[in-house]
């Protein structure tokens, strides 16, 4: 017996599957041509880590890896130029980290501050802390370099970090999340005899994980690119940063690049941030487009 056939009402119309993955189709070839065209550099940086001298300046540059893969990335590492590569991915790890996690605990602490506690001049602190996002790094670069030398602190890792650990934007971001959560639970945490801090550490906390996560890559990544404020404040050589280093390897008047091991530096350089990026990239996610948070 043939069953009549049956039409509901959740159905696509006839032809819509195959429109659907025609387009599925197209915008994923779409997206694999983007993600070629901006990877194409890097293998190329890559590739030329791996290869000669020779083979570098002599056209046409070879497309896939050579030999010399552990001899020149064993040179960046161990020799460098003024000061070995691994020496200087420490210093910018050391930095980057101190810059985002220090950003997140006084981001996190100023904005629970601000909802939710009560004190005289608190709306003029909080845009007081709003305005300084009108004033770039480069605009008080001079008087942030005197007080550090004032304090003692070029050439270390404070010098370093402190001066750029306050953030208008985090500050901005954690306050906004605080206030969409519901009075009830800072009502019942009072109620239940919790303090402040205790409140803080065991609901506001585990609930800003997310936004912790997003905000630690972003400020990691902003923290390991810095040129112009390590450039200022250090001038030993063990306290350059990766940033520095590369371009110091650029040579002046009419040496020769070692070109192997610059792009093997730089290579090394994409390292740290492209883990941070892996190992958080859910939680980045999320924290960017969840709509409960």
């Amino acid at each position: 017996m043939n069953r009549p056939d049956k039409t509901y009402a959740n159905d696509p119309p006839p032809g819509m599957v195959e429109k659907r993955g025609a387009s599925l189709w197209f915008s994923h070839v779409i997206m694999i041509f983007g993600v070629l065209i901006v990877f194409f550099p890097i293998w190329l940086a890559f590739v030329a880590s791996t290869v000669t001298q020779p083979e570098i300046v002599q056209p046409p540059m070879p497309l896939w890896p050579g030999d010399q893969f552990y001899n020149n990335y064993r040179e960046a590492l161990v020799s460098g130029v003024n000061v070995p590569v691994a020496t200087m991915l420490l210093n910018s790890l050391i930095m980057a980290m101190g810059i985002a996690i220090g950003k997140i605990v006084i981001s996190l602490l100023s904005a629970f501050a601000i909802v939710y506690f009560k004190f005289p001049g608190k709306m003029i602190f909080f845009w007081l802390i709003f305005l300084t996002l009108m004033l770039p790094v480069e605009v008080r670069i001079v008087p942030t370099y005197e007080v550090i030398a004032g304090f003692g602190m070029l050439n270390s890792y404070g010098g370093l970090i402190l001066p750029l650990i306050a953030s208008a934007t985090a500050t901005f971001l954690f306050r906004q999340f605080f206030m969409t959560v519901p009075d009830e639970l800072a009502e019942a945490a009072r109620v239940d005899g919790a303090s402040p801090m205790r409140f803080f550490w065991d609901i506001l906390f585990p609930m800003s994980r997310t936004n912790i996560a997003a905000l630690f890559v972003i400020l990691f990544i902003y923290g390991w690119n810095q040129y112009l404020w390590p450039l200022l404040i250090t001038t030993d050589p063990e306290m350059n940063t990766i940033v520095m280093g590369i371009r110091q390897m650029f040579p002046s008047g009419d040496d020769v690049a070692n070109w192997p091991v610059i792009m093997a530096t730089s290579i090394l350089a994409m390292v740290p941030p492209i883990i941070v990026v892996i190992s958080m990239q859910k939680l980045f996610i999320r924290g960017l487009v969840d709509s409960e948070k």
